[in-house]
């Protein structure tokens, strides 16, 4: 399969709103992850560490809009966690884990992943 495009140069993104609301969401994860850490998501949504990864995935798709690449968007979201608290990214790698989890990721990967079934007896 052919991917349209493939081998065009980039656009020119210098004037795209992504990268103002690339900023903003960037600025505003930081500062909830740094409020989310103790917050149970069990009983009540939308916490601070909802928040956080909901900027989070928006500064993704923002960022991979703005360079055309979703590598970018990848690479925003790993800067703002390197700011970020370690025991803050802890805490929404473990929300992220339940999430995951909870929406069937591993029974989603399984086919791909035959020999999961010696690491569990």
């Amino acid at each position: 399969m052919q991917i349209p495009r493939a081998n065009e140069k980039p656009r020119d993104s210098s004037n795209f709103v992504a990268a103002e609301v690339a900023g903003a969401y960037g600025d505003e994860a930081v500062e909830l992850l740094d409020r989310a850490v103790g917050i149970e998501w069990y009983r009540q949504h939308g916490t601070d560490v909802d928040r956080a990864a909901f900027a989070l995935c928006r500064l993704r798709r923002a960022r991979a809009g703005e360079r055309g690449a979703p590598q970018a968007g990848d690479e925003a979201v790993r800067a703002v966690l390197a700011e970020a608290r370690p025991e803050a990214v802890l805490w929404l790698a473990s929300r992220a884990i339940s999430h995951m989890d909870e929406s069937g990721f591993p029974e989603a990967i399984e086919p791909w992943l035959p020999e999961t079934d010696t690491l569990i007896p």
